[in-house]
């Protein structure tokens, strides 16, 4: 029974592991698209 229970957990952090690498990917992706709309606006404003 013990052996399941570790198993289940085990698969349940690597799921958790997955996820959160998953929504860093997202997070890291989202700031450079504002980054470059906010360059591209800076650039068109000021000249």
């Amino acid at each position: 029974m013990s052996k399941k229970v570790n198993k289940r957990r085990q698969a349940y952090a690597q799921k958790q592991e997955k996820q959160g690498q998953n929504v860093v990917m997202w997070i890291i992706i989202a700031l450079i698209i504002l980054a470059l709309l906010f360059a591209f606006y800076s650039i068109t404003r000021f000249s």
